[in-house]
Order: structure tokens, then sequence, then C-alpha cells
């Protein structure tokens, strides 16, 4: 923590949390700290029954500027250069798993820098809203670096193999509207209307089938790294999973009574 100050904060709204990066005097750039406790909340909100969306956005100017280069947890005591794969395997690659295999949807609300790792995790989110001031840049090659925290899996499917060499490559700046063009972010709205769009989307998603909204998040994912009978069957074992839902039987109740269901993810 920096001054006693949580770097991460956690709050719930009926059936949505809201994780927010707390560290606006370092643009939210990510430290060993940060990580461990953005870890625990992401924790939390997976193991919280009464959570059915996940939103996460950042405090101050921008969302995320990315590693904090200045993090203790990237220097050795004998002045060695650092293993930053090791430093990866228990910062970033816990984190965008941890939102990856979360069985609930996860909404990114963006503005500002939106820069290197960054970018992985607003990724690694199912939907991403925009503010008009959002700024998008993968910026590793500036520093000699390889994208990491999921870049390298995630840019590509989302926007193309070109681009995300152009992106990677480069490290030039997108603005909003490009990145909507593109399909790297779903929306694109006023910097004043963020955070009323990113709430009222998690709403909207909390009110639908969880069960069935994990089975579709999990199938999705697999589907980049499977064949057509591997994604058959998988839809096959999510409906049986899916077929035996309380959701299902308010789905069903609610289409043969002419009512919108009430779903209550269970």
């Amino acid at each position: 923590m920096s001054g006693g100050r949580r770097t991460v904060r956690i709050e719930r709204s009926g059936t949505v949390a809201t994780i927010s990066l707390n560290r606006p005097d370092r643009l939210n750039a990510f430290d060993g700290a940060m990580h461990r406790e953005l870890h625990a909340a992401l924790d939390e909100a997976a193991a919280d029954e009464g959570v059915r969306c996940l939103v996460l956005r950042g405090e101050g100017r921008g969302f995320s500027a990315g590693a904090d280069l200045r993090d203790e947890d990237l220097r050795r005591e004998d002045g060695e250069p650092p293993d930053l794969g090791e430093y990866l395997r228990r910062s970033y690659s816990v984190t965008v798993k941890k939102m990856v295999e979360m069985e609930k949807p996860v909404v990114a609300a963006l503005h500002g820098p939106v820069y290197g790792a960054g970018v992985g995790i607003a990724l690694a989110c199912d939907m991403r809203v925009a503010a008009e001031s959002a700024r998008f840049s993968v910026t590793f090659v500036k520093i000699g670096l390889m994208p990491d925290a999921g870049v390298s899996f995630f840019l590509p499917r989302v926007v193309g193999l070109g681009r995300a060499m152009e992106m990677s490559m480069l490290g030039d700046p997108v603005d909003a509207g490009e990145a909507h063009r593109f399909g790297l972010v779903n929306r694109v709205v006023p910097d004043e209307r963020l955070e009323e769009e990113a709430a009222g989307l998690a709403r909207r998603l909390a009110a639908l089938p969880t069960r069935a909204l994990g089975q579709i998040k999990r199938s999705l994912y697999a589907s980049f790294e499977s064949d057509l009978d591997a994604a058959l069957e998988r839809e096959a074992r999510g409906q049986s999973l899916c077929g035996r839902t309380r959701d299902f039987e308010e789905g069903v109740a609610a289409f043969f009574e002419r009512r919108e269901p009430r779903f209550s993810g269970r």
C-alpha cells in the first residue's frame, strides 16, 4: 500500500461489485501491492454469490498506465536485472486468469491513458465501455520489451493480426473513436457519462441468468483453441448445466406467460 491507503477498492451496490484501481498519483500503474490487492478483490467478487456482475475502473486521470517501473518487486538486492518472467507469473498472469475464469461478466470502464499492461487488463474484461478521453497504447516496445498481461493473446483476436502487429510494434496511441471502429471497445460515451453507462450495462448483465452467462463466457474463450467437435460437446455439457437451473425454469415460464423473466442467478 501507499501511505496506508488501499491501492484497490471494492464496493457493492445491489448485485454489482465495482473494483477501483486507486493509485491516481501514479496513474494507477501496477506495483506488487496493487496486484495482491486486486487478486484479493477478484477472489472476493467471485466468491460472493450476491455479486452477479463486476465493473473494473480507475481513479483519477486514467484507467492505468501499466506497470510501475519503480516497483520494489522489480528490484534485486544484488543489483542484477530482475527476472521479468517470474514477476509476470505471480502478478499479471494471475490477474488475467482470475478475470477470464470468473463465471460472471466483467465490464471495464475506461478513461484517459490505457497503456501497456493496462491494455491487457482491459482486454481481459468481457465488455469495454470507453470515455471519449480514453487513449490506448501498447507501449512495451518503447522500453525494449514485448507485450505481456495477455495482450499477445487478446489483441490479435479482438482487432485482427495486422492491427495488432501495428499497435504492438509501433506503440502509437489509438483514440477512443478509432478503438471503437476496429472493435477494441464496445461503446464510446462522453466522459461525464462513463460511470453511468458502465453501471447501466453492469446492471443489465446482473439481471440476466448468471449461470448461462458463465457458460457463454467459458465456451467463447475455449473456442479460440478448439475444433468444431469440441465446441459442440462443450455446448452440450454447458446446456446440461443451464437446463438444471432455476433461471431456465423461470425463462420458460415467462415465455409462456408472455412476461419479462425475473432471473435470480441460480
